[in-house]
């Protein structure tokens, strides 16, 4: 499949991974914590038959960089964005967001309104009051203890085994491409920095501007998610917010719903991307 070859850009002193597939109108996907753009392998497929579509890793991420002792704030991986679609020459695009890259996203489109045609949220995290599933997080990212235990090959595994509703859907090729951007001290340090970054205050600001944003909303979320437990709160929320936005609750999913209903979600979202 071509979405297993990875790309390469430098963007500002740094090595950004990248997989593209299909042509027309551009499609950015991205993901959150702690995976790549290989989550999003079975999503793209369909997509790519009437856009283009392209899957970043994020800085910290996946085949991408993760320099450490960045602060990996909003401004940082805005910065990012900003030069990794400038070297694609990337002028609108559509966005699809998960986890972590919800923010990340959802906060540079409020800045770019005009550079984003559609915006499709999967289970994310959006509003500053944070579940306790998620504190529980951000303290084991801060604690050394707790963050050697969370980004080890066993804790990693852990995550992933969380976020499915089936755990069938756990295969050995999904487990090593999730273990394998984090093999030395450094990476995995960077990759909990990468994981707490990003302020209150910006999340904040998400929450104050939301209903400005005017483009087509599209909402597919796993109900059964353990690791952003209140994400059906998040996404009603949202819809009171962006009353425009469609939503698709998916019964047998979880966080990662990638993994478990891939070429459904990208069917679903080739659909709403091309329309």
């Amino acid at each position: 499949m071509a979405t297993t070859t990875l790309d390469k850009v430098q963007v500002d002193g740094i090595t950004l991974a990248y997989r593209e597939q299909g042509s027309g109108p551009a499609v950015l996907l991205l993901h959150g914590w702690p995976t790549s753009s290989y989550l999003w392998r079975d999503v793209m497929p369909p997509i790519a038959e009437r856009n283009r579509v392209i899957a970043l890793d994020l800085p910290g991420f996946g085949a991408s960089d993760k320099p450490p002792g960045a602060r990996y704030d909003f401004d940082f991986f805005e910065r990012a964005l900003d030069g990794f679609l400038e070297a694609l020459g990337v002028e609108q695009t559509g966005l699809a967001v998960h986890d972590l890259g919800g923010p990340v996203g959802v906060h540079w489109a409020l800045d770019r309104p005009q550079r984003v045609t559609k915006l499709a949220l999967l289970n994310t995290l959006i509003y500053p009051e944070f579940s306790e599933a998620v504190m529980a997080f951000i303290n084991a990212c801060t604690d050394p203890q707790l963050r050697e235990q969370l980004t080890s090959p066993q804790g990693l595994e852990a995550a992933m085994r969380l976020g499915l509703a089936d755990e069938a859907h756990v295969t050995d090729e999904m487990l090593a491409a999730v273990r394998e951007p984090f093999q030395t001290k450094a990476a995995r340090r960077s990759v909990a920095d990468a994981g707490i970054g990003l302020s209150l205050e910006g999340f904040t600001d998400i929450a104050q501007r939301l209903s400005s944003l005017t483009m087509p909303v599209r909402v597919i979320y796993g109900e059964q998610d353990r690791i952003l437990p209140d994400v059906a709160q998040t996404m009603g929320r949202v819809q009171r917010d962006l009353p425009q936005a469609q939503s698709t609750a998916l019964a047998g999913c979880g966080h990662f719903l990638q993994e478990e209903a891939g070429p459904e979600i990208g069917s679903e979202l080739a659909r709403f991307f091309a329309e």
